[in-house]
C-alpha cells in the first residue's frame, strides 16, 4: 500500500522547474500516485504595490496565458494529464495552501534554494507552504 495518494509539485517555471519535477515523478510513480501540476501566478498589482492608477489587467492576462503555455509544455513533457495542470493567481503560498485542500493532496514538492541570513528571516514560498499544510512538504534543493 503506498504512502501517497495525490501529489502536488509548485514550480515557478524557470529553467530549475526540471529538477523539481524529476524527483516529484519519481516519488509519484514509486507511490502510484496521482501528480499535479502547479504554477501560481503572482497578480501583477503585488509587483507595483497597487500604487499606479493604471489597467494591468492585460498584462496579466499575457502573464496567465504564458504560464498556461509553459506549464503545458512541462504537463505533455512529464505525462501529467491536462485535468492535473493548475495555474492559479494569487499569493503562492495560500493558492497552494488551498489546492491541498480542495484536492485532497498528501505530499506537495516545491523547490528550495537553501538561502541562509536574512533571506531565511524573511521566508520563502517553500518556508510558507511548509508552515500552514497539514500534509507532508517536500523540499528539493536547487542546484
Amino acid at each position: 500500500m503506498s504512502t501517497y495518494k495525490k501529489v502536488l509539485v509548485a514550480i515557478d517555471l524557470t529553467e530549475e522547474a526540471p529538477q523539481v519535477l524529476n524527483k516529484a515523478k519519481s516519488i509519484a510513480e514509486s507511490q502510484a500516485a496521482e501528480l499535479l501540476l502547479v504554477h501560481v501566478v503572482e497578480p501583477v498589482g503585488y509587483a507595483y504595490g497597487g500604487d499606479i492608477p493604471m489597467d494591468l489587467s492585460e498584462l496579466q492576462d499575457q502573464l496567465d496565458k504564458a504560464a498556461h503555455d509553459q506549464l503545458g509544455q512541462y504537463g505533455e513533457q512529464y505525462g501529467v494529464a491536462k485535468d492535473s495542470q493548475i495555474v492559479t493567481v494569487g499569493r503562492p503560498e495560500s493558492e497552494i495552501h488551498r489546492l491541498v485542500k480542495e484536492q485532497g493532496v498528501d505530499l506537495v514538492i516545491v523547490g528550495s534554494h537553501g538561502r541562509k541570513g536574512f533571506q531565511l528571516l524573511l521566508g520563502s514560498t517553500a518556508n510558507g507552504v511548509l508552515h500552514g499544510t497539514e500534509c507532508d512538504v517536500l523540499a528539493v534543493r536547487i542546484h
